[in-house]
């Protein structure tokens, strides 16, 4: 049997749920790439705070591409189950946030309408790095926005200006420096090829928050659906399973109303930056290097990659001396603690986080995980070991050769690796020429040591 509104009564005592009355909550969110990320984190503190006696902050899903979440969850009303896990132990709680997953392929004008609606505020986003259609430059490649969601943005915000409607939040919560600034100047260009009144009017009106979050959230596997069945006694198709930890910090800058998110433990402040950067930097390029490094040495999940001897002193080290100095802590960051934590929490066996998973589109996480990093340290005429290896790692996946490369840039980086070799593909990819070198310039010396590394 399904979970969904008629099979509530169902639930074992032993689930936490929501006391507020759905039905009567107007939709206003609308989200961007409502995957298990955004399910473990917005909807999750959004439901809380619609629980506490925030009102109409419902939230209607968007899927750009596939239906899969639509079928997971509209025939369940939209309700779904979180569980955290952490050391052998779980807790389940239902989330009644979500109301509705529109498909963008065939829920166009739905889409436009709810983004348009006066009762919506807040348009937030959670696409992947890739989601941003980002060209050189981190310019808009406006090929790829035609398939994304800046048509329905633009329309539904032409409504909006043109019906005298306030301004709206629109809040990315992706993995991307400065991920705020970013979609303001992405989005202002795309509005600007079209109409000069709606950019002005979009750059006056609506605001765009940097956002940092942090929470691991493993794929959902259908033995984790089947083992909660058991549990629940009913079959949750939308079921997320994260860890306990969370961490939410929001740049306070907003067009107009929102939940009172940190009640529920976000914290509101002026500058994301140095949590952002220590996130991207250390926790997101300590997992790509695990994934890649942990992946050649036969390993499925980040808890056996950290645990081998031979690779848990190179991600400290990445972590410690290489990423946690390439940046200034906020005032009142213990980022020797932070590091502490993100160890135990690699460590953690019960999330089962798979590094096939973290190593997908490679191409669009490593110049703020990893070359960053590196750019900074090269300035100082200081040397990364540690990403070199990383980095070598990553070169040596993206060849093809040894497992499937899930990456936009698959294709052009297996061009590459087949003109260039061994002994060109890092001064084709980071030499002054290459690919990446707006991110990081790497000279002759370290051009030839990562060579080296990829024999």
């Amino acid at each position: 049997m399904r979970l969904s509104s008629s099979t509530l009564h169902r639930l074992p005592p032993h689930v936490a749920g929501f006391s507020y009355d759905r039905t009567a909550q107007a939709t206003g969110i609308v989200h961007f790439g409502i995957g298990a990320f955004h399910r473990a984190h917005e909807a999750w503190y959004t439901d809380r705070a619609m629980d506490s006696g925030e009102r109409d902050w419902a939230i209607a899903g968007v899927s750009l591409r596939s239906s899969t979440v639509a079928d997971q969850l509209n025939p369940q009303d939209g309700l779904y189950t979180l569980t955290e896990r952490s050391g052998g132990e779980s807790a389940t709680r239902l989330i009644g946030s979500v109301r509705e997953v529109l498909v963008a392929g065939r829920n166009r004008e739905t889409i436009v309408a709810r983004i348009a609606a006066p009762e919506c505020a807040i348009v937030s986003f959670a696409v992947t790095e890739k989601g941003y259609c980002r060209g050189l430059g981190d310019s808009l490649d406006p090929s790829l926005a035609e398939g994304g969601f800046y048509p329905l943005l633009a329309e539904a915000l032409a409504r909006r200006h043109a019906a005298g409607l306030p301004g709206l939040t629109l809040l990315s919560c992706d993995n991307l420096a400065e991920n705020g600034r970013q979609l303001e100047t992405l989005l202002g260009e795309y509005l600007a090829a079209r109409s000069s009144a709606l950019a002005g009017w979009f750059a006056a009106e609506c605001t765009c928050p940097a956002t940092m979050v942090d929470r691991i959230v493993p794929a959902t596997t259908p033995a984790d659906l089947d083992t909660l069945e058991q549990r629940l006694g009913l079959r949750d198709e939308g079921a997320v399973f994260t860890e306990r930890f969370s961490q939410w910090v929001i740049e306070h800058r907003f067009a107009g109303p929102r939940p009172a998110w940190e009640k529920l433990g976000a914290e509101l402040v002026s500058n994301v930056a140095p949590y952002e950067t220590a996130k991207l930097r250390m926790l997101n390029g300590a997992h790509s290097a695990l994934a890649h490094l942990g992946l050649e040495r036969g390993h499925e999940f980040v808890h056996q990659a950290i645990a081998d001897p031979a690779l848990r002193p190179l991600i400290e080290r990445l972590m410690r001396q290489e990423a946690a100095t390439s940046f200034t802590a906020a005032p009142g960051q213990d980022i020797g603690a932070y590091a502490d934590a993100l160890l135990a929490r690699f460590a953690d066996p019960a999330l089962n986080h798979r590094l096939i998973q973290i190593a997908m589109d490679g191409s669009q996480k490593i110049p703020q995980r990893w070359l960053e990093t590196l750019a900074f340290h090269q300035a100082e005429g200081r040397r990364c070991p540690a990403i070199l290896e990383a980095l070598a790692a990553w070169l040596r996946h993206v060849r093809g050769e040894v497992r499937p490369v899930d990456d936009p840039m698959a294709g052009e980086l297996r061009a590459l690796w087949q003109s260039e070799g061994r002994s060109g593909i890092a001064s084709a990819l980071f030499g002054p020429q290459g690919r990446f070198a707006r991110y990081w310039q790497a000279d002759r010396p370290t051009l030839e040591e990562l060579t080296t590394k990829l024999a």
